[in-house]
């Protein structure tokens, strides 16, 4: 029965780093820095929450867009924090994840022969999908612009046949983010061009030295935004995300949507409502945490003369591989081999990263500080 299965299916594989991060766990000595998963527990206030939806047997559908009163309430979250302005009633989809959010984009303003622009390197959630519906992923070659996907480099990629561009910003695997200069330049570049805008801002609020702004507030009717809970108030296993698009959009997503999972889980929607009121600034503890992680491992990084680009946002490190190393797996087998310390190759996030590899800060800083030791002495072990 195998060769009736869809084609296009076929030929997607497993995300690269949840592959490497399948190879080394249950390895009981073993430090891994592969996912980007936030080491702080769900805040109180946002479990109780959920408890109490459950208790008073609030585990039903929902709209399908999602319960009114969350949205709402995200419409205030989203305003208050980037100065958004999204109707509650036809601009907002309660999502189950961004990863959802993403799917049903896609789905809805992608066709088969039509080309989707990405920075490369970037996070392996589009492609697939961009794929399965018969576009064409086009990868912009970010790594001599410091990671940072800028108007010039846009426009050498544009035809007739581009639909969207994606701007993944602040930016897994690089945790680099775009000025609102560089927003501007790319907004005034697709201005009435037939061409959408997915910005994916789920990292919104773990950026360090600035505020986060979004392309939608120069090009709001060609963006799609996306955006979560899952960084922000570590609630990865909720799976809630958000999409805000111009009515005319979001109708039909939500289309899609509808006939995807009908509706986010409502206990989850309880959980999400707590965090983006009484949990508005959740995130604020957590980002000068990530913070001092990331000044820490940057000078460690820096001291074993390795070269990298100091993240602004997200908690990774994308750094450049260490000589002496022909491949990105190479290195990221030996580092697990010889150090117990497991990160993911490059080439997990496109073919133009090879050569690099990430490293997540999302750990304890007693994790982080053992992790840098090993890898510390496995580099100098291997220039002597």
């Amino acid at each position: 029965m195998e060769h009736l299965l869809n084609p296009l299916v076929k030929k997607v594989e497993i995300s690269g780093i949840r592959k490497f991060y399948n190879l080394v766990s249950g390895n009981q000595n073993m430090i891994s820095l592969t996912i980007g998963q936030p080491d702080f527990p769900t805040p109180d206030h946002i479990k109780t929450a959920a408890k109490q939806a459950i208790d008073d047997n609030y585990t039903v559908y929902t709209h399908n867009a999602g319960d009114i009163e969350l949205r709402k309430a995200v419409s205030a979250y989203i305003s208050g924090k980037y100065q958004l302005q999204y109707d509650p009633d036809q601009e907002i989809i309660v999502t189950s994840g961004a990863s959802e959010a993403i799917d049903i984009t896609f789905r809805t303003i992608l066709t088969p022969g039509v080309e989707v622009i990405l920075p490369g390197p970037v996070y392996p959630g589009y492609e697939p999908i961009i794929k399965m519906c018969g576009a064409t992923p086009i990868y912009a070659d970010i790594t001599q612009t410091g990671f940072r996907m800028t108007a010039d480099i846009i426009e050498e990629l544009l035809t007739p046949n581009t639909r969207c561009i994606v701007l993944p910003y602040p930016s897994n695997p690089t945790g680099v983010t775009l000025t609102a200069e560089e927003l501007q330049d790319i907004a005034a570049l697709i201005k009435d061009k037939e061409i959408f805008i997915l910005a994916d801002e789920i990292y919104s609020e773990l950026v360090y030295e600035k505020k986060h702004t979004s392309i939608a507030s120069y090009l709001r009717q060609q963006t799609i935004v996306l955006n979560g809970l899952s960084k922000s108030h570590s609630m990865t296993g909720w799976r809630i995300g958000f999409l805000f698009a111009p009515a005319v959009i979001a109708q039909e997503i939500l289309k899609v949507h509808q006939y995807n999972v009908t509706c986010a889980s409502s206990v989850s929607q309880s959980a999400a409502l707590a965090a983006v009121t009484d949990g508005y600034d959740d995130a604020t503890p957590m980002k000068m945490e990530y913070a001092k992680r990331r000044d820490y491992v940057y000078n460690r990084l820096l001291d074993m003369n390795l070269t990298v680009i100091k993240p602004d946002g997200a908690f990774y490190f994308f750094i450049q591989l260490p000589e002496g190393f022909n491949t990105s797996l190479s290195f990221c087998l030996e580092l697990v081999e010889k150090a117990g310390v497991a990160v993911v190759p490059g080439n997990a996030f496109s073919e133009l990263g090879e050569g690099y590899f990430r490293l997540s800060y999302a750990y304890s800083m007693d994790t982080l500080i053992e992790a840098m030791n090993r890898m510390e002495t496995f580099l100098s072990n291997k220039t002597k």
